[in-house]
């Protein structure tokens, strides 16, 4: 994930702009520490009311603005079109991956975050064991620019499913999307500010951090993940880290040909490779290689980059991302890699036409960092054994794909990544009961599905004696022969050969 821009010195506003034509979208106030603890201070009474509502009356308020969402749809693909400049099919995209998030959150935390019994041990027969999953209070949420619907929402959704009160900061570039949906959200919950915004730049999530929030949910760069992550230390406040991703894709020998060329076109390409889960490597097998390169080639000429209605991908959202995509491709060029669609005159800012690149060297920069827009490397490997082992070699591992039959499901488990699609791409993010979440440089911590849910809970322990025991063990008054006997009854059950 790309990382935000810096804000300017002593600004009490900024403004978000149109990345295409400049136009001022909106003014919003740059908060401070103080404004960011006061909002997390309001936020407090409204997380136990909030909590209080119990899941059903949760449910109906959260099933209410999904409906909302579905039914202004077209109002809020139009304005994420405006301030991020993806082609409106793409903000709908997103607009109806969020709303199946939220309905799934809404309709599932009851079952999954109930009370439940677990089984006790012989040695404590006489207690009845529980689980509990009370919400923890406040959640911080730090949103990106590339995706400012579905990818916040994905935390915000969950947490709020899940009992929690959240101040929610979406990033500089798209602050007009987060104040549309924590208006909305507003619209039909008003009793409470359950659902806060606070703006700025990296200095306001730094206050969030630090604002006493109990956990904050954090998508963006390992750079700055970092930085969260160390500021958050200092309370002790646990964190979600999204940080982004070199994803894979492996075309094995039996592999359909075309329907993997089409989806690495789409998963490469599609907003511009501004997507965390973008595919920014492919390798094909040998005997494939050579048709899957044809049809990758004929597909990417096919998409264009523009602003207009015609236009498959958009402008590239954050300016100095074009620099990180110039010096991939020309690092690429000078190691020797050949363009089979584009070249250097692709970028031209704010837009990057698609480049497709072979003959790639491993240590090019294109295939260690996040390229973060529209270069698809494509590597011949001897077999699908040695495409997960150069996959596995990267330190991210967020998401992966693998197209083939005989042996897809294998390749799927032996790659090091959070989730992993079979014959699609960037599937498992839309699956609202699949946990999402990576490894590595790619972060820790899940969203999404039951996981999701309970990531924004406090697992709470309870025991409860039904009936007093003949003696007490936990007890300095218990008879001495008690010890001898525990001993020889755990040497009969658990120390057998």
């Amino acid at each position: 994930m790309a990382i935000t821009q810096d804000a300017p010195p002593a600004a009490a506003t900024f403004t978000s702009t149109n990345p295409v034509t400049g136009e001022v979208v909106g003014t919003f106030a740059v908060d401070g520490p103080e404004a960011v603890e006061a909002a997390v201070a309001r936020a407090r009474p409204a997380a136990a009311w909030w909590a209080g509502l119990g899941f059903e009356g949760r449910e109906q308020r959260l099933l209410a603005f999904k409906g909302h969402l579905a039914r202004q749809a077209d109002e809020l693909c139009e304005l994420v079109r405006r301030e991020n400049g993806k082609p409106l099919d793409d903000a709908f995209f997103e607009v109806l991956v969020a709303v199946d998030h939220l309905d799934w959150a809404a309709r599932k935390a009851a079952k999954v975050l109930k009370p439940r019994r677990v089984p006790s041990t012989l040695l404590l027969a006489n207690q009845a064991a529980s689980v509990e999953y009370p919400p923890v209070g406040v959640v911080g949420v730090i949103g990106p620019w590339n995706y400012p619907v579905a990818t916040p929402m994905g935390s915000i959704v969950y947490a709020l499913a899940a009992g929690n009160a959240v101040v929610f900061k979406p990033s500089e570039l798209t602050p007009a999307v987060g104040r549309w949906l924590v208006d909305a959200f507003a619209e039909l919950v008003r009793e409470q500010p359950v659902l806060q915004l606070v703006t700025g730049f990296g200095a306001t999530g730094a206050a969030l951090c630090r604002s006493g929030v109990d956990k904050l949910a954090f998508t963006g760069s390992p750079g700055t993940g970092r930085k969260v992550m160390a500021a958050c230390a200092e309370r002790l406040t646990p964190v979600v880290l999204e940080l982004g991703g070199k994803d894979v894709m492996i075309v094995d020998d039996d592999a359909d040909v075309g329907a993997a060329a089409d989806a690495a076109v789409w998963g490469g390409l599609s907003n511009a490779g501004q997507i965390c889960i973008a595919v920014e490597r492919v390798y094909a097998t040998a005997p494939v290689y050579d048709r899957f390169v044809a049809e990758v080639v004929a597909r990417a000429r096919r998409v264009r980059a523009g602003a207009d209605e015609r236009a498959h991908i958009g402008p590239i959202t954050l300016p100095a991302q074009v620099d990180t995509i110039r010096r991939h491709l020309d690092d690429a060029l000078a190691r020797g890699a050949h363009a089979l669609v584009g070249g250097p005159e692709s970028v031209r800012p704010p837009f990057v036409d698609p480049v497709v690149l072979v003959d790639v060297p491993e240590d090019a920069l294109v295939m260690q960092e996040e390229t973060f827009g529209p270069l698809l490397p494509v590597t011949r490997v001897a077999d699908a054994d040695e495409a997960v082992e150069r996959a596995n070699a990267n330190p991210y591992g967020l998401g992966a794909s693998v197209f083939g039959r005989k042996r897809a499901r294998a390749l799927a488990r032996s790659l090091r990544a959070g989730a992993t699609s079979v014959n699609s791409v960037l599937s498992f993010f839309g699956v609202p009961s699949l946990p999402f979440g990576g490894v590595g440089e790619s972060g820790f911590g899940r969203i999404h599905g039951p996981d999701g849910l309970r990531e924004f809970t406090r697992p709470q322990a309870i025991t409860r004696q039904r009936f007093p025991l003949p003696f007490a063990l936990q007890s300095f008054d218990r008879p001495e022969r008690l010890i001898p006997i525990l001993k020889r009854s755990m040497r009969l059950r658990h120390g057998r050969r």
